[in-house]
């Protein structure tokens, strides 16, 4: 007899929809419209560290979309302003404790704000639900990349050679990431030896290695490095979310793009098509802006305790 009942309890699933109308009633205090953009594309990410789940709709090839981030672009380049949505994205070979192939993800964008600023309302957002939760106040922390890896590591990411960065990972991983490119040894550390040591509550963590740009900008910092204008939350440990002040330069991200189609062939991955509306988009003109994606089942399990994806969510993979 198969288990056909949903994974999460009559009363998670209250406070579900609980979170969800609050997430939906922040923004339209904020003046933040809800845009509703397809979960099935013609195109998809080409980023060598996300698998998308390929689709034959009508005989023709397609993916399940890993986020709405492109989709978005083209509304935004088409003079959307401000936008958020809040719906289903997916990705293959993530399931787990923490990962499930079909996820709820709230993702947003704000014209004219960089990631600082967004590091705020995302503070502001995540706060005030935690505290009608569990009535209690939320420590928010903030600190650069380099800094959270230098306590931890007694390294500077920015600038350690990649000798030692394999070296380091070897040591925290195997002998396989002998050969590993700098994004690969350094996501490997960051996740495997720094997150563990983040504070309790809300982190912000900004100005990543320039290597971890994807379709963020960079810039120099203070001391001189190259960095990426790009962030990431944690909340209790947890990755929650991930946002960057938006690259708008088509000819770069064009190039960013090429790396990655290397990145998969050299890792034996099946290539990927760039997309080109929304390069098409990008030589149109995207505004300044900030943007950033929130698993929303990843906070729900943070509100309420939860060990398990599963546990927040109505079905997960292994019931559908």
């Amino acid at each position: 007899m198969t288990n056909w009942q949903p994974s999460a309890s009559q009363a998670m699933l209250r406070c579900r929809a609980e979170l969800l109308a609050s997430l939906r009633e922040f923004f339209s205090q904020h003046g933040v419209s809800e845009v509703d953009v397809p979960v099935l594309g013609r195109s998809t990410v080409t980023d060598s560290n996300i698998e998308s789940i390929i689709a034959e709709p009508f005989g023709g090839s397609g993916y399940l979309q890993t986020s709405p981030e492109y989709f978005m672009k083209r509304l935004l380049a088409a003079g959307s302003g401000d936008i958020y949505c809040l719906g289903k994205a997916f990705r293959n070979g993530e399931a787990g404790q923490r990962h499930n192939p079909e996820f709820t993800l709230l993702e947003w964008y704000r014209c004219d704000w960089d990631e600082q600023q967004l590091m705020d309302e995302v503070a502001d957002l995540i706060s005030r639900i935690y505290a009608t939760t569990n009535q209690s106040t939320l420590a928010v922390h903030r600190g650069s990349y380099g800094d959270y890896f230098a306590q931890v590591l007694a390294v500077n990411p920015h600038s350690a050679p990649l000798d030692q960065l394999q070296q380091l990972a070897v040591s925290a991983g195997s002998q396989s990431w002998a050969g590993e490119t700098r994004a690969n040894c350094l996501d490997l550390l960051f996740s495997v030896q720094v997150e563990p040591q983040l504070p309790q509550g809300l982190v912000f963590v900004y100005d990543y290695p320039a290597c971890q740009s994807a379709l963020a900008q960079t810039s120099v910092n203070d001391q001189g490095q190259l960095v990426s204008r790009r962030f990431e939350a944690f909340l209790n440990g947890m990755e929650l979310a991930n946002g960057y002040f938006e690259l708008r330069d088509g000819a770069e991200q064009g190039q960013r793009f090429d790396e990655d189609l290397k990145a998969r062939s050299a890792a034996n991955k099946p290539s990927i098509a760039v997309d080109s509306h929304l390069m098409s988009a990008l030589d149109q003109g995207l505004p300044s802006c900030a943007g950033v994606a929130l698993g929303v089942d990843r906070l729900l399990m943070q509100l309420q305790g939860a060990d398990s994806i599963g546990q927040v969510m109505p079905f997960s993979w292994d019931r559908c």
